[in-house]
């Protein structure tokens, strides 16, 4: 099965989701025609990404530089979790989370940069942040977000990676050796507290997670309401000018029938006047044509 070239695969996977499907389709056409088939199906089979991991995606295509950071990091955290190292896992997390949300921002801002017009869109960055957040505690998820061609987002828990016991082969010559590497006494109990110490760093980005999810939820909620009271509000004035808009129909109407009525009665005057002129002027001839008899 032929491969699509990844200058095909990066541009296609930069486009928004709404032309994704107009693009492809149309990358398959050309193949076809240039009598490529396999090409053309495999690019065929391409699927479009949702505006979530389309941001993602935009981050890893414009700004790999800060995803490798992402790694780097990522990496750190997987290491301390598994050694158990509890101040550095608590110091990580916090970098964790400043990190996390500068991307967001970052996709954000890419995304901006890309069609500006998406500045007055609602732009599901919450998913952004869980799938950032995935890739931090999941090697696989990582190269997913790395790859530039996420078609979904990836939901995180907020728990990171389960730490795993390391293991040694033992042979007959090592035996003594790891036994001279036996835990000291109160290692395990040292263990169990570091490792409480670890769950509760990642309890506590939990619930600050939740407790943003609850403040952007009552957030959204007042400005729901807010909206409505002002589609209220102009519901309300329009209704109120559509009153006075029939109220001065009527009386426009009233105005145009009195001034009809006024002109006729302005013809009917000049009508008057003109007929009393032409009797003054009979009057005064007749008085003159006396005059002149007498």
């Amino acid at each position: 099965m032929a491969q699509v070239p990844n200058e095909l695969a990066d541009r296609l996977y930069a486009a928004h989701p709404e032309t994704f499907i107009a693009e492809r389709d149309r990358a398959a056409a050309d193949a076809r025609l240039a009598g490529d088939r396999e090409l053309a199906a495999a690019i065929g089979k391409l699927r479009k990404p949702t505006v979530a991991a389309w941001l993602v995606n935009l981050l890893a295509l414009r700004r790999p530089d800060l995803v490798a950071e992402l790694a780097e990091l990522a990496g750190q955290l997987r290491a301390a979790q598994r050694d158990l190292r509890g101040d550095e896992l608590r110091e990580l997390s916090a970098q964790r989370r400043a990190v996390v949300s500068a991307l967001v921002q970052q996709a954000r801002a890419v995304a901006m940069g890309e069609q500006p017009e998406l500045a007055r869109a609602k732009l599901p960055l919450a998913d952004v942040e869980s799938t950032l957040a995935a890739a931090l505690a999941d090697e696989q998820v990582a190269e997913q977000v790395r790859s530039g061609r996420l078609v979904r987002t990836v939901e995180y828990t907020g728990f990171g990676e389960v730490p795993r016991p390391r293991l040694r082969l033992v042979t007959e010559g090592a035996a003594a050796t790891e036994a001279s590497r036996a835990p000291r006494p109160g290692a395990e109990r040292d263990e169990q507290r570091q490792r409480a110490e670890a769950e509760r760093a990642a309890r506590a980005d939990a619930e600050q997670a939740l407790a943003r999810a609850r403040t952007e939820h009552e957030e959204a909620e007042a400005q729901l309401r807010r909206a409505a009271a002002a589609e209220q509000d102009g519901a309300r004035v329009l209704a109120e000018l559509e009153d006075e808009l029939a109220e001065l129909q009527r009386r426009r109407a009233a105005a145009e029938e009195e001034l009809s009525r006024r002109k006729l009665a302005r013809k009917a005057a000049e009508r008057a006047v003109s007929a009393a002129r032409r009797a003054l002027g009979e009057a005064q001839a007749a008085v003159e044509s006396l005059a002149r008899r007498g």
